[in-house]
């Protein structure tokens, strides 16, 4: 039985609950979320992912092992948000849309568009609480939803909207990872918080 212990932290650090999607978070002030900041009501919880995608430049040598380590290369990172959406507010179904505007004589009104804008993309985190009174959060730099728009009804249900949002990298930021994430203590809350990926 030597070998079926957990660590004595375990239960402080457990992501509890479905967390909340944002426009804008400053984790040095954890307390200050605003409503409009808010992004959807979700249902089903969120999908937080960030993943390499490698080459092997190795397997078309001869007689060299796959999977040689010191041969790959990381080509990029597929990151982003996954979540089914009950909102559907001109904003959040812009969100879902992509390449689209909300019509300014009418903001009752979203046209997609056939163009991509720069501005389509934009910065958005999830926060969800730990268990000992922390938080963690990620934010996807230039998400922009690679899914589009599907609502799906149901007889006295609520409707709802699958959204797939990818970060993305721009000419300036090339170098750069399109996520970041944060795990904050309860006592470290207010303070300068450090990045862990």
């Amino acid at each position: 039985m030597r070998f079926t212990r957990i660590p004595a932290d375990t239960f402080q650090q457990i992501q509890t609950d479905a967390g909340i999607l944002l426009y804008d978070f400053d984790p040095a002030r954890p307390d200050e979320v605003k409503d409009e900041d808010i992004i959807c009501p979700t249902t089903g919880g969120v999908t937080v992912r960030c993943a390499p995608t490698y080459s092997d430049m190795g397997e078309d040598v001869d007689n060299c092992p796959a999977n040689l380590l010191e041969l790959k290369k990381i080509d990029g990172w597929d990151c982003g948000l996954a979540f089914t959406s009950l909102g559907t507010s001109p904003k959040s179904i812009r969100l879902a849309l992509g390449a689209a505007d909300i019509d300014s004589s009418d903001p009752t009104h979203i046209i997609p568009r056939k163009s991509l804008k720069v501005t389509d993309a934009a910065d958005v985190w999830w926060v969800g609480d730990r268990a000992d009174g922390g938080f963690v959060a990620a934010v996807v730099r230039k998400a922009l939803s690679t899914s589009g728009f599907s609502l799906k009804t149901s007889k006295n249900g609520k409707g709802n909207t699958s959204v797939d949002l990818t970060g993305h990298v721009t000419i300036e930021t090339q170098e750069q990872v399109p996520m970041e994430f944060y795990s904050i203590d309860p006592d470290k809350e207010g303070g300068a918080p450090e990045v862990t990926a």
